[in-house]
């Protein structure tokens, strides 16, 4: 699964085989499909977005370091072909162009990823995260087959992505069914508890006995105007378009990430001087957090006293203070940053186009919403068809990303 170049007793860790490469793409995927469930837990118990994804960031910056300095090896330089860690660190004056693919990677990821917290709020966790996928597959993935010399096998590889896009269609149309099923649930709210404490909400969403909530029921009016009135972003009554069009702009910054740490890892444009060695994977998401964790600071502290989207302004004193979900925020952030390094590890060896099978994570962000959430609970039998239609082609899609891997030539 694992090979190990040595220099000495130290030795940089390359996933070399397509079956380690598919492990490694298929935990990234569980990784990457749970991160978001915890963001929207957090917003939905009422935990402003800038304190979360504050927290978030510091953790996902320090998972990066974490498997660099680990699998990246600290010590003396290896051969030439992979050379380690810290000796690329030092050599930037040489790769910088491949430092800066890096870089920008990783503002795209960074800026996709505070987009996507908001949309969570307003077009809720599966929608967001179909969406999202879908354009990170079109663009990103068809980007990355071309970058990688058709490394993998197109008729396996565009089928995958045929059948994501069907999925994609199906979950557009399971958000419109459970919207038209929300609307029916609201108009009939004489039916239901007409009014629910917010410690009685946050009890039910947290565990609390199912026997002290028989008038709050998942799924119902109620508890739909019970969230809404314990969220942080508050979203009844507002347009589609604008958590839409949050999505979209989102999906566009994923796409673009994959590819530009492709070009990072693998110097297709021959950016670099002869003799310079390819950044090593490690080296390069070393960058790529950095800056992510750059970006995603400046954004956050700018937010808490200039929000966005009518979110309660706060300030950094707040922020330190706010220890109510903090302990999940940063959870959420190791889970993003081991998930991404286990995607551009599994890249590097089977293609990141392959890799790319990762954006099949609303199968796994859909069980979370339905599991934590209670999405779709009591909802309309055509929902329920959509929806298992949707997660039904999204599982032929990743079977068929996966199958599609070929294997990088390493030497």
């Amino acid at each position: 699964m694992m090979m190990m170049v040595s220099a000495g007793e130290l030795g940089v860790y390359v996933v070399e085989s397509k079956g380690g490469a598919i492990a490694c793409i298929t935990l990234s995927l569980l990784c990457l499909g749970t991160w978001p469930a915890l963001l929207a837990l957090l917003e939905r118990r009422g935990r402003l977005p800038q304190h979360t994804y504050l927290d978030y960031s510091i953790t996902n910056f320090f998972a990066a370091i974490f498997i660099a300095f680990v699998f990246g090896h600290i010590g003396e330089s290896t051969p030439e072909e992979a050379p380690s860690f810290i000796t690329q660190l030092t050599q930037i004056q040489d790769n910088w162009p491949s430092v800066l693919f890096a870089l920008a990677g990783g503002v795209g990821l960074s800026i996709g990823n505070l987009a996507t917290q908001y949309a969570l709020a307003f077009v809720g966790l599966s929608v967001t995260e179909v969406t999202s996928a879908s354009i990170t597959v079109v663009i990103g993935t068809s980007v990355n087959y071309f970058l990688d010399n058709k490394l993998n096998r197109a008729d396996v590889l565009f089928s995958g992505v045929a059948c994501f896009l069907v999925a994609v269609c199906l979950g557009s149309a399971v958000h419109s069914s459970n919207s038209a099923d929300v609307e029916a649930k609201l108009g009939k709210l004489s039916g239901d508890c007409k009014t629910v404490s917010q410690e009685e909400y946050c009890q039910r969403l947290f565990g609390g006995e199912e026997e002290e909530m028989e008038n709050v029921k998942e799924g119902t009016a109620a508890f739909l105007i019970a969230l809404e009135n314990k969220r942080a972003i508050k979203v009844l009554g507002k347009s589609m378009v604008v958590g839409l069009s949050i999505t979209f702009f989102a999906g566009l910054c994923f796409s673009l990430f994959s590819p530009l740490f492709n070009l990072a890892t693998n110097d297709q444009w021959r950016t670099l001087e002869p003799g310079v060695p390819k950044l090593i994977v490690y080296t390069a998401f070393f960058y790529f957090s950095l800056s992510c964790f750059v970006i995603a600071v400046a954004l956050n502290v700018t937010f808490l006293y200039k929000p966005v989207l009518d979110s309660p302004r706060s300030s950094f004193k707040g922020y330190l203070n706010d220890w109510n979900g903090r302990g999940w925020a940063l959870l959420a952030g190791l889970i993003c940053g081991f998930g991404n390094g286990l995607q551009f590890m599994g890249g590097q060896a089977a293609g990141y186009a392959a890799a790319d099978a990762v954006q099949a994570l609303p199968l796994v962000s859909t069980f979370w919403g339905i599991y934590l959430f209670g999405e779709y609970r009591r909802s309309s039998p055509r929902t329920y068809a959509l929806l298992v239609g949707m997660l039904v082609m999204f599982a032929v899609a990743v079977g068929l990303l996966m199958a599609s891997a070929g294997k990088r030539e390493t030497r």
